[in-house]
């Protein structure tokens, strides 16, 4: 990477400059749907046509200060759009696609969006209403409509006869207001800056100084969110690499086969979910691919155990190479063939399938932050990884562990962080900013972790999340639940037990699986009553048991349980736009047949 562009301070800078140096290269690959091929843009493309839109933006009157809102999911015009929007010195707001219309419009009139682009007709429809109900709102333009004089193709054309000259903006500007989730109540706006978002995608890409013009990314992660949006968008900008899109998650097979990629970010229950795919397929073929299956595993773990005793032998060289030829090999062709490695972020992978993955050639790397902290905090990588850990902090990011809060002789305690990264706060809401900041400048990251000698943080729960059982014992549900979700018949999962003498947990099943697991059951109920099964109930609990133990205290295991077979989704409220659970929707919901296994 050319150095002068460590030295530039805002994100437009770090677009017009890579748009120059890497003109000629390719940026952006989206996916033909007629052909299933991908048709790429390159970084002058994007440059044109990012700055033909902002003096179509400025022809609508938007200029320095206004929010230009975005509905939709990764894309192109994605990107064009907020380089557009810097170009102008005004903010860019981000909203989920699959979002539900009343976070839409809460964020809308909260954030004085001025004007809004949305992905395509049918979003359209849903807000365009909103024009006359939200004073602030004027315009309301479309990526892809049926009426070409509200389409952004129209807004380019026009600032294309008509172009103006970027402004830059100083690094303290705010470039991005970013919605938090809002698990527990309306979203918060994150005020980010440009400063902090360069510093962090620079801090992140010095922790990965191999990264060059010729890797390549599936983006699977929404840019709506801070993670996809700076360890991938901004900071492929850092090296000239290129971005395909994804189509949608049931593609994404397909999809990594025709892109190859060299590096990818994604969150555990990607890798989860094909991990748990693999495993099924070997048990359903059986026979010698079973078996060599397993051999190959066995073989990357006495070959991990010898190296951690930094000894060697030539019996287990020789089955490691067999293994890799016959099925590692074949496990990195799912990834493309070409993945370097990954990036995953909101929870800590279990490291039984982190280590799976790293036996077949294909290290996955835990890091970790908060929208509040632009995002990442601390990172794993290449020769600084320590399995279990979310890594080392970022360059000029501080960390200190606050044990005022937890029980007296704790060895962990509140994550609290300083740094370049660190929000300007949260737009019109100065309590909830004070409340978060301590008077000498630390953010309260919400989460208990430790540091060990090495400097390596260890998050070892959430703080909002923490409950004590009747025995005073505390329980940190999300470990239980991101482990409960490694069996293949579990969809989803929530752990519950505050104040109770004993945990339980809503288990929402994996209904295609169970199905085939009926089978082997020598169960002929059908597949909608299988939520209903003694059987069942009595199958998996001690498959949670059998999973859980070892790990987990017998006070932490849950006792007894509630079968589901309706599924999350962000549509019936009970999901974040990021999956994560909204605790409080989930036990209103359940609330009776919660109480019901803690009376009978």
């Amino acid at each position: 990477m050319a150095n002068h562009l460590e030295e530039t301070t805002n994100l437009l800078d770090l677009f017009e400059q890579s748009t120059e140096l890497f003109k000629e290269r390719q940026l952006f690959g989206t996916k033909n749907k007629k052909t299933g091929e991908y048709e790429w843009s390159s970084y002058g493309d994007i440059r044109k046509r990012t700055d033909d839109f902002r003096a179509g933006l400025a022809s609508l009157g938007i200029s320095k200060g206004d929010s230009i809102g975005i509905i939709a999911n990764n894309c192109s015009e994605w990107a064009i759009a907020a380089f557009s929007t810097f170009g102008l010195e005004a903010r860019f707001v981000p909203m989920y696609e699959n979002e539900t219309f009343k976070a839409w419009r809460y964020i809308i009139q909260d954030a004085e969006i001025k004007f809004l682009l949305v992905s395509n007709q049918e979003v359209y429809n849903e807000v365009k209403g909103l024009v006359n109900e939200i004073a602030t709102l004027q315009h309301i333009y479309c990526i892809a409509c049926d009426d070409k004089n509200i389409s952004m193709q129209y807004l380019e054309e026009k600032g294309a006869d008509k172009p103006i000259s970027s402004q830059a903006p100083a690094p303290a500007d705010i470039a991005v207001l970013i919605y938090t989730s809002g698990t527990t109540g309306n979203p918060k706006g994150v005020l980010l800056s440009h400063h902090n978002l360069r510093s962090n995608a620079l801090g992140g890409y010095h922790k990965y100084p191999m990264f060059n013009r010729d890797d390549v990314s599936l983006s699977i992660l929404p840019w709506a969110h801070s993670y996809g949006q700076v360890a991938e968008l901004y900071n492929w900008f850092q090296f000239g690499g290129a971005i395909a899109f994804m189509e949608s998650v049931e593609t994404l097979a397909d999809d990594l086969k025709n892109v190859h990629p060299t590096f990818i970010l994604g969150v555990p229950r990607v890798f989860n979910k094909i991990y748990d795919t693999i495993h099924e397929v070997m048990k359903s073929k059986g026979g010698m691919t079973e078996k060599l299956f397993k051999m190959s595993v066995e073989a990357g773990k006495e070959h991990r155990k010898l190296l951690s005793e930094n000894k060697s032998s030539l019996s287990n060289k020789l089955r490691l190479s067999i293994a890799d030829k016959l099925v590692f090999s074949k496990i990195r062709s799912i990834f493309g063939g070409r993945l370097r490695g990954a990036l995953t972020a909101s929870a800590l992978m279990n490291q039984e399938v982190s280590a799976f993955f790293g036996d077949a050639g294909i290290p996955i790397y835990d890091c970790y932050g908060l929208t509040e902290t632009s995002p990442a905090i601390t990172m794993n990588a290449p020769g600084m990884n320590r399995p279990g850990s979310v890594g080392l902090p970022l360059e000029n990011v501080q960390i200190k562990i606050d044990y005022s809060i937890v029980q007296k002789g704790s060895t962990d305690g509140e994550v609290l962080v300083k740094g370049p990264n660190v929000m300007q706060g949260y737009y019109k809401k100065p309590k909830a900013t004070k409340t978060i900041m301590t008077e000498d400048g630390w953010l309260r990251t919400g989460d208990r972790g430790k540091l060990d000698s090495d400097g390596y943080l260890w998050i070892t729960g959430r703080i909002k999340e923490q409950y004590k059982l009747e025995n005073g014992k505390y329980i940190f549900p999300s470990a239980l639940e991101e482990d409960i979700r490694l069996l293949p018949y579990i969809e989803n999962a929530m752990v519950f037990g505050d104040g109770k003498p004993f945990n339980v947990c809503i288990v929402f099943l994996n209904c295609e699986v169970m199905s085939r697991t009926a089978k082997e059951l020598q169960l002929k109920t059908k597949v909608a009553k299988l939520v209903n099964s003694p059987v069942v109930h009595e199958f998996i609990g001690r498959e949670i048991k059998s999973h859980l133990e070892g790990d987990y205290g017998r006070y932490e295991i849950p006792k007894k349980y509630i079968f589901i077979n309706e599924p999350l989704s962000i549509e019936n409220g009970m999901l974040t736009p990021t999956l994560k659970l909204k605790r409080r929707k989930v036990l209103e919901k359940y609330k009776e047949q919660i109480e019901a296994l803690y009376t009978n």
